[in-house]
C-alpha cells in the first residue's frame, strides 16, 4: 500500500516534452494542502516554471502556509464574478439608495477596468493603478469607488476566498479629498438617484 503524503509534504521533477521536433524541459513540483472532506483523497497543489530553484521556493512558500494553518485554495473566481455575487447576497443590509449608488459605481468604473482579473491575483500594486486611473473625478468620488471595492473584498477575506484584502485603506494611497457631499433624499426613486449618479459622477456621495 502506497505511503500517503503527509500535509505540507512536497516532490520536484525535470519534465520534458517534444513540439514541433524540438525538445523542451521545464520543471514541475506538487505539494500536498490537505485532503478532500468528501472523498478523502489528497488536494495538491502543483507549480511549474523554468528552473528548480523556482519552483522550489513556490513550493516552499505553499507548504509553511499550510504549515502555519495560513493556507487559502487559489480562487478562480474572477472580480467581476465575485462582484456580482456581493451586490446579490451582501447588499441587503445597506439603504436602497446607498446600493443604487454602490452598484452604479461597480458597474461604471469597477468592473470596467477589474472584472476579468483573478480575485486570488488581484494585488495591492493592481488596485493602486486602477485608483490612479480615475482620472476625471473627484477625489470624494475616488474615495467612495474605494470604499466599494474594500468592503466587496473584505467580505471576500471573511468567506476565505482570499486571505488578505488587497485594497486594505492602509496599503493603498487614495487623494486627498476636499470634504464636500452632497445630500440624496432617502425618498428619491433608485431610477433618479441612478440618472443623478450618473450626471454627477465624481461628485455624489451618500450621506
Amino acid at each position: 500500500m502506497a505511503k500517503r503524503a503527509a500535509k505540507g509534504a512536497g516532490s520536484v521533477h525535470k519534465r520534458t516534452y517534444t513540439r514541433n521536433g524540438k525538445q523542451y524541459t521545464y520543471w514541475e513540483a506538487r505539494v500536498t494542502t490537505g485532503r478532500d472532506p468528501l472523498t478523502g483523497k489528497q488536494v495538491q497543489r502543483t507549480f511549474s516554471g523554468k528552473t528548480q530553484k523556482e519552483v522550489l521556493e513556490k513550493m516552499q512558500a505553499v507548504a509553511v502556509e499550510v504549515s502555519r494553518g495560513t493556507y487559502v485554495p487559489p480562487c478562480k473566481m474572477t472580480v467581476g464574478e465575485w462582484l456580482d455575487i456581493w451586490q446579490r447576497e451582501y447588499l441587503g443590509n445597506v439603504k436602497p439608495t446607498t446600493a443604487v449608488i454602490y452598484r452604479g459605481n461597480i458597474k461604471n468604473h469597477i468592473k470596467p477596468i477589474l472584472g476579468a482579473v483573478r480575485l486570488d491575483q488581484l494585488h495591492p500594486h493592481t488596485v493602486q493603478s486602477f485608483i490612479n486611473r480615475l482620472e476625471g473625478l473627484s477625489a470624494r468620488s475616488v474615495h467612495l469607488v474605494h470604499e466599494v471595492l474594500h468592503h466587496a473584498l473584505k467580505k471576500a477575506v471573511e468567506l476565505e476566498y482570499i486571505p488578505k484584502n488587497p485594497a486594505a485603506s492602509f496599503i493603498i494611497k487614495l487623494p486627498q479629498s476636499c470634504g464636500i457631499s452632497i445630500k440624496i433624499s432617502a425618498s428619491a426613486s433608485p431610477g433618479r438617484i441612478n440618472t443623478f449618479f450618473i450626471q454627477w459622477s465624481g461628485r455624489a456621495i451618500l450621506i
